[in-house]
């Protein structure tokens, strides 16, 4: 193995698991759920960090910039799950929010291992994205040292987009190029190199609380509820019902007769019941605040 490899803390052994293969089926699961909570301390370890990405990520998404999580492997799979919910949640469009994965879409179901390697295609791959300056680019590597990512954030760099890193290493390569990086040094894996256990772990964890804590800037979250969820079917519309009872008061019936009026989008219909207001009404104060629907409730045109 490479030197610089095997001195990543992701490719040791973990000591406490050096007899896996001779331990019971609860004791396997015992020791993986204590490695777990461990997980849950790194990422408070670095929680400064990923106040300033999602602070930066809300600005330039609110100045019409969108985010890009590029990676290979697990970590571009992860990726691909947090971008694939956004719309779904809070509404937005797709381009918003977008994954870019080593090996193109295929690689999410069927290994490309190879592609990991390419730099340059990172670089590629995201300029034919159209990237501006406007634009957030994070790149995902457990081991920090994976080039796809590495070659994506110089290429946002060189643009002036805002670049964030999330490793599981340090010092990490791709924190060297980096405006913000993020290592969450989780420890060695359960199972030897296997960063699909705990370096997964936390790096899902991170995503979702970026894209969940941008959303909230931006409007997209009332009190706790997901206001601007998308109710395509009957689970999310008997949602969206509760989020307009919880969040006004309002009948099962009164909650149902507003989301209709509002083609079951939660945020007018929400407004048209704690404000008294007319759908019309209730759009044009929403245009006014930009969103904000406690600016929106307040508003008198």
């Amino acid at each position: 193995m490479n030197d610089s490899l095997a001195s990543l803390t992701t490719e040791q052994r973990n000591k406490r698991t050096m007899n896996l293969d001779q331990m019971t089926t609860k004791e396997i699961l015992t020791v993986m759920n204590e490695e777990d909570e461990r997980v849950v301390e790194a990422v408070r370890q670095v929680l400064p960090q990923v106040e300033k990405a999602v602070e930066h990520t809300a600005a330039a998404l609110k100045k019409g910039g969108r985010l890009f999580y590029v990676g290979a492997g697990t970590s571009g799979r992860l990726g691909v799950m947090d971008a694939s919910e956004c719309p779904p949640t809070f509404m937005v469009d797709p381009d918003l929010i977008q994954a870019v994965m080593a090996g193109g879409g295929g690689a999410f179901t069927k290994a490309r291992e190879n592609s990991e390697d390419e730099e340059e295609q990172g670089g590629i791959d995201v300029s034919e994205k159209g990237l501006t300056a406007n634009d957030v680019v994070v790149g995902i590597t457990a081991s920090g040292r994976t080039p796809y990512p590495i070659g994506a954030l110089k290429h946002a760099s060189k643009i002036g987009a805002y670049t964030i890193s999330l490793s599981c290493n340090t010092p990490s390569q791709i924190s060297d190029v980096a405006e913000c990086p993020i290592e969450v040094v989780v420890g060695p894996e359960v199972l030897t190199g296997s960063t699909r256990l705990k370096a997964a772990t936390a790096h899902k964890m991170v995503l979702n609380m970026l894209s969940t804590t941008v959303m909230v800037r931006l409007g997209k979250v009332y009190e706790n509820l997901m206001v601007d969820v998308h109710a395509s079917n009957y689970k999310l519309r008997e949602r969206a019902k509760r989020i307009l009872m919880e969040a006004t008061n309002a009948t099962y019936e009164e909650a149902e007769t507003a989301l209709q009026q509002a083609g079951f989008h939660v945020k007018p219909a929400l407004l048209m019941i704690q404000a008294n207001v007319s759908f019309e009404e209730a759009e044009a104060r929403l245009k006014q605040s930009e969103g904000d629907i406690r600016k929106a409730i307040l508003f008198k045109r």
